[in-house]
């Protein structure tokens, strides 16, 4: 058997030896016609960004402009909102990424001042008159009121003025980034100028303490932030549904679950006031 293998072998090698003899052969004379034997292996396309991310029901058509880039990026937009192709693409997908930050961070300070009161009261650190739920602070009306300064309507009107100036510069910022720190403005234009990125402006006013000094964290931190404004949507969210139907705030229906969570949850609320 081992010197069967070893005459196959060698028949081999001279097969192979004389098959180069004649391939050399034509190749010379031909030398117009040269023949190639590398294999080429196709074209790999380039890994888009964070591609070894989670995903949340996303599909071909929505991870085709959804790469990870965006902070909290997981591919999920089953309406194709930020389809720059398709239906949704009548709003910039920019905007909408930019829209979700600052609603985020509007979110995460109203769910911290909406319950703030509640707590605040029960721990004694606030007069009781002044320790109501969100929805009896006049926000809505008809479900109650607090004696301000000035009625309601005043300062309704008031907020409107102040925030519609505010939003106004913002979207200039958005549409110019760092024109804001062109103009005039009480000698703070200095620390309005931003950093070229209208979401995350930075400076002295909107980082004080310096966050994200580098990439990596300051990758992290937008995670962060992202993750915690959504969150904070969904609580804005459950506040509403908690007032309209408890009939009372988020925090003393927290308070009434864990006394009694069996009579006081989901199920045994389902009913409107």
């Amino acid at each position: 058997m081992a010197t069967q293998a070893l005459i196959s072998s060698s028949s081999i090698s001279t097969s192979a030896e004389a098959a180069r003899q004649i391939l050399g052969s034509r190749s010379s004379q031909t030398p117009t016609r040269k023949a190639s034997f590398v294999a080429r292996a196709a074209s790999t396309p380039p890994v888009k960004q964070g591609a070894n991310r989670p995903l949340w029901f996303a599909s071909k058509q929505s991870l085709s402009y959804l790469d990870g880039s965006l902070p909290g990026d997981y591919g999920f937009d089953p309406l194709g909102l930020s389809d720059p192709e398709g239906t949704g693409g009548f709003i910039e997908p920019k905007w909408l990424a930019y829209g979700e930050i600052i609603n985020g961070r509007f979110a995460m300070l109203g769910a911290v001042g909406a319950i703030a009161p509640e707590i605040l009261g029960k721990a004694g650190l606030i007069p009781p008159e002044t320790a109501l739920p969100w929805f009896q602070t006049g926000v809505i009306p008809p479900a109650g009121t607090y004696s301000y300064w000035a009625d309601n309507y005043t300062l309704f009107v008031l907020e409107m003025a102040l925030m519609g100036f505010a939003e106004h510069r913002r979207f200039q910022d958005w549409a110019k980034p760092g024109s804001m720190g062109k103009q005039y403005f009480l000698g703070l234009e200095k620390g309005l100028g931003g950093s070229g990125d209208p979401a995350y402006p930075g400076g002295p006013f909107f980082n004080p303490l310096g966050f994200g000094k580098d990439e990596k964290s300051m990758k992290e931190l937008k995670l962060k932030e992202v993750k915690n404004g959504r969150l904070a949507m969904l609580a804005i969210l459950g506040y509403f549904i908690q007032g309209l139907v408890t009939g009372v705030g988020p925090y003393q229906n927290l308070l009434d679950h864990l006394a009694d969570p069996v009579n006081n949850n989901v199920l045994t609320s389902l009913k409107f006031h």
